[in-house]
């Protein structure tokens, strides 16, 4: 992503026709590229929601045998999705007492893989939005890199 960013800012500071060129073919593969990767994740919400809830089964258990890193991640999921344990009661009071899940709950957390359920099915359309507004910016970054190739073209300076 640095590069293609290279190429638009150069070639627009150079007056380059062939980096603008370049630049507007990467950000055609990378939309490309997104929205068959968001087709696809819609048609594989449940596959997802069930891989993340393994990532997430799997973390818990390497961070309940006093793995930092694996506790770092749980420390994210939890502070992200306001949840704490697996998918049973007995998963959430084990967190609690081992320190994994967050202390500042006063009430029950919800447990972690009716959160991650949530989010694939019930918000799928906050992903959506933020598909869309990644996919109108990209399309005006490929509008306005074309027109300053075409500019430059048809520039009499040169």
């Amino acid at each position: 992503m640095m590069f293609v960013g290279f190429l638009g800012c150069y070639g627009a500071i150079q007056e380059s026709q062939c980096l603008l060129g370049t630049f507007f073919a990467c950000l055609v593969i990378l939309f490309a590229c997104e929205v068959a990767a968001g087709i696809w994740g819609f048609m594989n919400r449940a596959k997802i929601a069930n891989e993340m809830i393994n990532f997430y089964d799997a973390a818990y258990d390497k961070a309940s045998g006093n793995n930092q890193a694996a506790a770092t991640v749980l420390k994210a999921f939890h502070e992200t999705l306001d949840c704490c344990g697996k998918g049973d009661a007995l998963g959430i009071i084990t967190g609690l007492f081992q320190d994994i899940c967050p202390k500042n709950t006063l009430s029950m957390p919800t447990n972690c893989h009716t959160r991650l359920k949530e989010i694939f099915s019930d918000k799928l359309y906050l992903i959506g939005i933020v598909a869309l507004v990644v996919a109108v910016i990209m399309i005006f970054e490929m509008i306005f890199s074309m027109v300053l190739c075409c500019g430059i073209r048809n520039s009499p300076v040169y």
